[in-house]
């Protein structure tokens, strides 16, 4: 079974930290969404263009786990991750934040729905994304 992984690469700033220059629990909420923005874009799909064809996803679960801190001005590699690839309403990243020393520091699952724009109703994955991502996950003679 295929898999579709990409790096992007985020530097702390100080207004991400707390007063011990720690970066504040909740920003790799946000890094992680950067990462799958950008895993998007790499594929040439951009969350604007989703929504343009009345399709917009919606996390519905989000997972981290805390493995070491990440401090200010540290240069974070997000790693994201889509291990499987369905037709239905849902996709699950997982993702990991790493430091410039390789070092693992949080690592995530986020679960995403497929919603009509309009409605709000769950809906299948769109045609073109689906198509975008089924090469990573074809058998590789």
């Amino acid at each position: 079974m295929g898999m579709l992984t990409r790096e992007t690469q985020i530097r702390v700033r100080y207004a991400e930290t707390d007063q011990m220059q720690v970066v504040y629990h909740s920003r790799f909420l946000e890094y992680f969404e950067a990462g799958r923005t950008d895993a998007l874009r790499s594929l040439g799909l951009t969350y604007k263009s989703l929504e343009e064809q009345g399709v917009v996803m919606a996390i519905v679960q989000a997972e981290c786990k805390y493995v070491k801190p990440a401090r200010y001005d540290d240069l974070l590699t997000i790693r994201t991750s889509l291990h499987e690839l369905t037709k239905n309403y849902r996709i699950e990243f997982h993702q990991e934040a790493y430091n410039q020393h390789n070092q693992l520091l949080v690592k995530g699952k986020i679960v995403l729905y497929f919603l009509d724009k309009t409605t709000f109703t769950k809906m299948s994955i769109p045609p073109q994304l689906y198509a975008t991502l089924t090469p990573y996950f074809e058998p590789h003679a």
